[in-house]
């Protein structure tokens, strides 16, 4: 790379020093970046005032001091004042003689960094052309001789000003590519209406943020390009920005279940409007998990004092009705115990019910086999249900594996299922549970039952806690505990009546899984010999090779006597006073990736290092859960 910069360097001044006028570049330091030997020779000047980095005011005070510019009484105000004129540098033409007789014309620019390039050209042959003209054309009036000469300067100034303007233009046109080129990679809508609602600029961005609108916007009224539904939101609120009222709003674009962000800037100088539209779809999922973990965490706060009380208060009950049970009572007194212990028992099954729904709880989505998945649901539900009640499964996404909280899902999905059996009744009925995706936002899962249907009661209030259509037999949290973990992953759920019964469907984030980490070399870094083996047989599983190592000497000794290493993956905690995160920070550059592995705490120092370091996966953990990591981790590498 530097022999190739030194060969550009010298052909450019091959080049500079083959043009027959003088040039010179200085920039915003009046330090001198590059010159011809034309310049060189032109002013006769030493080699240290034309070697790059030469000062601006040296070189003046030279010249000035060998009389280029004519007599001066004061030389150090003399360069002083053209220092000040570099300083606020403008472009100019200028014609001038020199002290040798000769005469040069000057041609200046200004940079778009700073500084300035000059181009000299010697004209004396053309100036004692225009002076022969005078001598031998004594019947010319002075007025037409003047004329020429004028308009002979001026035709050297105009080239000189259309140089500039041509260089002014390449600028200008190059700033607009970069614009331009910079809306095109935004992430984003980015576009201008005029007042008639008519697009009057736009990058290629519309349809990958709202799928389903018109490609070709340009001239054309925004309410055609973007449909009924999109326009129903966002023109009222552009007539609202037309008004001079900026605005910032977020809508469901209904064509493709996106949610959309959408920035309305009045353009006062031409009486449009600036939009800026973006998917915020993943944000919005991220969000609304966030959300639902916080609800979470306020209930567990609100009911465990109250759960505990209860639970002493429940744990007396059944104490002194055990004891009046050992008691000679009446039988009537026996059926009384009975209830009450029946009654109390209950309320500590609904503690638990309490305490899974409030409970802290995190969703770790996997790869997972969809139609293993659903193989596996299948033969799990249809034993919980009776003969006369049948249960059919539609697959239609056509993606193999996807991730998904397997056993979230599975939870909900079978509480979804036992609700649908108690719909069908004893005269038994049909449960569908249908999978597809939504505009390739959304993996849906909808149970559908042949039962009575939702009440309009239950449509309105079936996912708040402790509703139920089942009287004293329900605890009314099985659906909340569905809403509740659909929402922890981001995705919403909704109660429906469809063409036979009661529908209950669930929207999760579309995520296809990574594929697997193609299988390669690594080098496996852990103390614990019996933990090592355990891994290694999980590395060998998922097809890789692997060598192993118990200490950051040992791993460095490894990496650098073996190059065909594909990734590290160490423990925190190694034999001897160097960790994981000391083995990271010793690799030399490059280096293949690095992940690591611990049981510390995530509050545990050593982790917290790790984690500003590279990616951690936590112990214990099982080997579909390596691999996962793994695939996840070469993903968003690749995607980097």
């Amino acid at each position: 790379m530097q022999e190739r910069s030194t060969d550009t360097h010298a052909m450019t001044m091959a080049g500079l020093n083959l043009i027959q006028q003088a040039l010179s570049i200085y920039d915003r330091e009046l330090r001198l970046v590059v010159s011809n030997a034309q310049f060189r020779d032109m002013f006769e000047l030493p080699a240290q005032l034309t070697t790059p980095g030469a000062s601006f005011s040296e070189t003046i005070r030279y010249l000035a001091t060998r009389g280029e510019y004519g007599p001066i009484d004061d030389i150090d105000r003399f360069v002083a004042t053209r220092v000040e004129q570099a300083r606020a540098f403008e472009p100019h033409y200028m014609e001038r003689p020199r002290a040798n007789g000769r005469w040069i014309s000057v041609e200046g620019s200004p940079l778009p960094e700073g500084g300035w390039v000059a181009v000299y050209t010697d004209i004396t042959a053309p100036k004692r052309a225009e002076q022969l003209l005078r001598a031998r054309s004594e019947e010319l009036s002075d007025q037409l001789l003047s004329h020429a000469e004028e308009l002979s300067a001026a035709n050297r100034e105009l080239a000189a000003t259309v140089t500039a303007l041509e260089e002014a233009k390449r600028q200008i046109t190059e700033a607009e590519a970069r614009t331009r080129l910079t809306a095109e990679m935004m992430p984003a809508h980015i576009a201008h209406v005029g007042s008639d609602r008519r697009y009057t600029y736009s990058n290629r961005r519309l349809t990958s943020v709202m799928p389903g609108s018109q490609t070709d916007i340009i001239g054309k009224h925004a309410a055609d390009v973007l449909g009924p539904q999109p326009w129903s939101v966002i023109g009222p609120q552009l007539d609202r920005a037309f008004a001079g009222q900026p605005a910032v709003f977020e809508f469901n674009h209904d064509p493709s279940s996106r949610r959309i962000r959408v920035a309305l800037t009045p353009d006062e100088s031409t009486g449009g409007v600036y939009i800026l539209s973006m998917d915020i779809t993943e944000e919005t999922q991220t969000r609304a998990a966030l959300q639902q973990t916080r609800r979470r965490e306020m209930a567990a706060q609100l009911t465990s004092g109250l759960a505990h009380d209860f639970s002493n208060l429940l744990t007396i009950i059944l104490g002194m009705q055990s004891r009046l049970q050992r008691m000679d009572l009446p039988d009537v007194a026996d059926e009384l115990i009975a209830a009450t212990l029946s009654a109390a028992r209950r309320g500590g099954s609904l503690l638990n019910r309490i305490a899974d729904v409030t409970g802290a709880r995190e969703v770790n989505p996997r790869p997972t086999d969809l139609p293993a998945f659903l193989r596996d649901f299948e033969t799990l539900a249809g034993s919980t249900l009776p003969a006369g009640i049948t249960l059919e499964i539609n697959n239609l996404i056509a993606h193999e594996a996807i991730m998904l909280d397997a056993g979230m899902l599975q939870d909900s999905l079978l509480n979804l299922v036992l609700n649908a059996r108690d719909a069908c009744g004893a005269a038994g009925g049909r449960i569908t549970l249908t999978a597809r995706t939504v505009q390739n936002t959304w993996a849906e899962f909808s149970v559908c039952d042949t039962g009575p249907g939702f009440s309009a009661d239950a449509l309105a209030h079936g996912f708040e806690p402790f509703f139920t259509t089942k009287g004293g037999e329900g605890s009314g949290l099985g659906l909340a505990m569905v809403y509740d973990m659909t929402k922890l992953a981001g995705g919403r759920a909704t109660l429906s009546n469809c063409d036979t019964g009661g529908q209950v469907a669930l929207r999760l984030p579309l995520r296809p899984a990574p594929a697997a980490m193609a299988p390669g070399l690594v080098l496996l870094v852990e103390d614990s010999p019996d933990l090592r083996a355990s891994v290694r047989d999980m590395l060998t599983g998922a097809g890789h090779t692997v060598i192993e190592a118990a200490s950051v000497d040992e791993a460095l000794a490894l990496a650098a006597q073996i190059p065909d290493i594909s990734l590290i993956l160490s423990d925190i905690s190694l034999e001897g006073d160097a960790t994981g995160v000391d083995l990271i920070d010793r690799l030399p550059d490059p280096h293949p990736p690095c992940f690591l592995m611990t049981s510390l705490p995530a509050s545990h120092p050593l982790h917290q290092a790790a984690l500003s370091r590279a990616p951690v996966l936590a112990k214990p953990f099982s080997d579909q859960a390596l691999t996962g990591f793994l695939s996840n981790q070469a993903l968003a590498t690749s995607s980097c």
